[in-house]
Protein backbone atom coordinates (compact mmCIF):
# COMPACT_ATOMS: atom_id res chain seq x y z
CA UNK A 1 0.00 0.00 0.00
CA UNK A 2 1.31 3.42 -0.91
CA UNK A 3 0.27 6.91 0.11
CA UNK A 4 1.49 10.19 -1.26
CA UNK A 5 0.72 12.82 1.38
CA UNK A 6 0.63 16.54 0.61
CA UNK A 7 0.05 19.28 3.18
CA UNK A 8 -2.56 21.76 1.94
CA UNK A 9 -4.33 24.92 3.00
CA UNK A 10 -7.33 23.85 0.93
CA UNK A 11 -8.30 21.33 -1.72
CA UNK A 12 -11.35 20.45 -3.77
CA UNK A 13 -12.27 17.53 -5.96
CA UNK A 14 -14.71 17.58 -8.90
CA UNK A 15 -16.07 15.02 -11.33
CA UNK A 16 -17.78 16.17 -14.53
CA UNK A 17 -17.57 19.78 -13.32
CA UNK A 18 -19.53 18.90 -10.15
CA UNK A 19 -17.94 19.58 -6.78
CA UNK A 20 -17.72 16.27 -4.91
CA UNK A 21 -15.68 17.19 -1.85
CA UNK A 22 -13.47 19.87 -0.38
CA UNK A 23 -11.34 20.46 2.68
CA UNK A 24 -9.64 23.40 4.31
CA UNK A 25 -6.36 22.96 6.22
CA UNK A 26 -5.14 19.38 6.22
CA UNK A 27 -3.70 16.84 3.86
CA UNK A 28 -4.51 15.29 0.52
CA UNK A 29 -3.72 11.58 0.63
CA UNK A 30 -3.31 9.85 -2.71
CA UNK A 31 -3.83 6.18 -1.84
CA UNK A 32 -2.59 3.27 -3.95
CA UNK A 33 -3.54 -0.31 -3.13
CA UNK A 34 -1.31 -3.07 -4.40
CA UNK A 35 -1.76 -6.79 -4.83
CA UNK A 36 -1.28 -8.56 -1.54
CA UNK A 37 -1.99 -5.54 0.68
CA UNK A 38 -3.58 -6.60 3.96
CA UNK A 39 -5.86 -5.27 6.67
CA UNK A 40 -2.72 -4.88 8.79
CA UNK A 41 -1.15 -2.67 6.08
CA UNK A 42 -4.34 -0.62 5.92
CA UNK A 43 -4.53 -0.02 9.68
CA UNK A 44 -0.83 0.82 9.94
CA UNK A 45 -1.00 3.28 7.05
CA UNK A 46 -4.15 4.96 8.36
CA UNK A 47 -2.57 5.41 11.80
CA UNK A 48 0.64 6.73 10.24
CA UNK A 49 -1.31 9.14 8.00
CA UNK A 50 -3.46 10.51 10.82
CA UNK A 51 -0.49 10.86 13.16
CA UNK A 52 2.03 12.24 10.67
CA UNK A 53 3.56 15.33 12.26
CA UNK A 54 3.90 17.72 9.32
CA UNK A 55 2.19 20.87 10.63
CA UNK A 56 4.28 23.62 12.23
CA UNK A 57 4.31 24.61 15.87
CA UNK A 58 4.91 28.20 17.04
CA UNK A 59 8.62 27.85 16.23
CA UNK A 60 7.99 26.57 12.71
CA UNK A 61 9.01 22.97 13.47
CA UNK A 62 6.82 20.18 12.11
CA UNK A 63 5.39 18.90 15.39
CA UNK A 64 1.63 18.61 14.82
CA UNK A 65 -0.59 16.10 13.03
CA UNK A 66 -4.09 16.47 11.58
CA UNK A 67 -5.32 14.90 14.82
CA UNK A 68 -3.48 17.50 16.93
CA UNK A 69 -4.80 20.41 14.86
CA UNK A 70 -8.30 19.09 14.10
CA UNK A 71 -7.60 19.29 10.38
CA UNK A 72 -9.13 17.41 7.44
CA UNK A 73 -7.98 14.69 5.05
CA UNK A 74 -9.03 14.29 1.43
CA UNK A 75 -8.37 10.69 0.32
CA UNK A 76 -8.06 10.06 -3.41
CA UNK A 77 -7.79 6.55 -4.82
CA UNK A 78 -4.65 6.52 -6.98
CA UNK A 79 -3.74 3.21 -8.62
CA UNK A 80 -1.13 5.03 -10.71
CA UNK A 81 1.15 5.06 -7.65
CA UNK A 82 1.83 1.48 -8.74
CA UNK A 83 2.91 2.53 -12.23
CA UNK A 84 6.11 0.66 -13.13
CA UNK A 85 8.24 2.37 -15.77
CA UNK A 86 11.42 0.32 -15.43
CA UNK A 87 10.85 -0.99 -18.96
CA UNK A 88 9.84 1.47 -21.64
CA UNK A 89 7.87 4.66 -21.21
CA UNK A 90 4.32 3.44 -20.79
CA UNK A 91 3.56 2.56 -17.16
CA UNK A 92 2.53 -0.97 -16.27
CA UNK A 93 -0.03 -1.25 -13.49
CA UNK A 94 0.22 -4.99 -13.00
CA UNK A 95 1.07 -4.56 -9.30
CA UNK A 96 -2.08 -2.52 -8.59
CA UNK A 97 -4.91 -4.39 -6.88
CA UNK A 98 -8.06 -5.35 -8.80
CA UNK A 99 -10.65 -2.54 -8.72
CA UNK A 100 -13.27 -4.48 -6.70
CA UNK A 101 -10.80 -5.25 -3.92
CA UNK A 102 -9.07 -1.86 -4.09
CA UNK A 103 -12.38 0.02 -3.76
CA UNK A 104 -13.31 -1.98 -0.66
CA UNK A 105 -9.91 -1.28 0.92
CA UNK A 106 -10.14 2.40 -0.04
CA UNK A 107 -13.47 2.69 1.78
CA UNK A 108 -12.06 0.80 4.79
CA UNK A 109 -9.05 3.14 4.87
CA UNK A 110 -11.35 6.18 4.98
CA UNK A 111 -13.43 4.58 7.75
CA UNK A 112 -10.28 3.79 9.71
CA UNK A 113 -9.17 7.44 9.55
CA UNK A 114 -12.56 8.47 10.94
CA UNK A 115 -12.32 5.91 13.74
CA UNK A 116 -8.87 7.28 14.62
CA UNK A 117 -10.47 10.67 15.22
CA UNK A 118 -9.86 12.62 12.01
CA UNK A 119 -12.40 15.45 12.07
CA UNK A 120 -13.37 15.28 8.39
CA UNK A 121 -12.45 12.58 5.88
CA UNK A 122 -13.44 13.71 2.39
CA UNK A 123 -13.34 11.31 -0.53
CA UNK A 124 -13.05 11.21 -4.27
CA UNK A 125 -15.02 8.94 -6.59
CA UNK A 126 -13.33 5.59 -7.06
CA UNK A 127 -12.39 4.99 -10.69
CA UNK A 128 -13.64 8.36 -11.92
CA UNK A 129 -11.76 10.98 -13.91
CA UNK A 130 -11.30 13.46 -11.09
CA UNK A 131 -10.09 17.03 -11.16
CA UNK A 132 -8.32 18.12 -8.00
CA UNK A 133 -7.43 21.66 -7.06
CA UNK A 134 -5.13 22.00 -4.13
CA UNK A 135 -3.29 24.87 -2.52
CA UNK A 136 -0.16 23.21 -1.18
CA UNK A 137 1.50 24.46 1.97
CA UNK A 138 5.26 24.28 2.34
CA UNK A 139 5.33 22.42 0.07
CA UNK A 140 5.40 19.27 2.16
CA UNK A 141 5.11 15.96 0.31
CA UNK A 142 5.72 12.59 1.98
CA UNK A 143 5.64 9.14 0.34
CA UNK A 144 4.70 6.22 2.58
CA UNK A 145 5.05 2.63 1.37
CA UNK A 146 4.00 -0.24 3.63
CA UNK A 147 6.30 -2.65 1.77
CA UNK A 148 9.46 -0.84 2.89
Amino acid sequence: MKALIQRVEKASLSVDNKLISEISNGIVCYLGIGKGDTEENLKWLAKKTAGLRIFPDDEGKMNYSVLDKGYDILVVSQFTLYGDIRRGYRPSFIEAELPEIANKMYEEFCSELTSLGVKKVAKGVFGADMHINQFNSGPVTIMIDTSK
